[in-house]
């Protein structure tokens, strides 16, 4: 069974800390790029998600939310991946996600997702 409560880090030293599933299987935390994100002006930044009920799929899928506190610009990334435990009963997670910074106008739009 694969639970995201606790702390984890990424490959890049990310680390993101997850609270306690609530009975919906929603959770909140923080999140702090490592110092490979390159953005010195990154501050802990809050997170919120959700997980599928272990009961029904034991390697879960979740998603979650980080809006980043930053002192110039405004920024969001939205993760989705699933929690995979080996049989040795390590749990590991893979996940894809998407950069959003604000545009100024619409014209500059197609540059504002990564």
């Amino acid at each position: 069974q694969c639970l995201l409560s606790g702390s984890w880090r990424s490959d890049t030293s990310c680390r993101m800390v997850v609270s306690t599933l609530d009975k919906d299987n929603r959770f909140s935390g923080f999140y702090l790029p490592g110092p490979a994100a390159g953005y010195s002006e990154l501050l802990t930044s809050p997170l919120e998600g959700s997980q599928q009920d272990t009961g029904l799929v034991p390697q879960s899928i979740f998603s979650f939310t980080v809006n980043w506190q930053l002192r110039e610009t405004a920024r969001t990334t939205v993760f989705l991946g699933q929690c995979y435990v080996d049989t040795n009963g390590e749990e590991t997670l893979h996940a894809l996600w998407l950069l959003r910074e604000a545009a100024n106008s619409p014209a500059e739009d197609w540059k504002a997702t990564r």
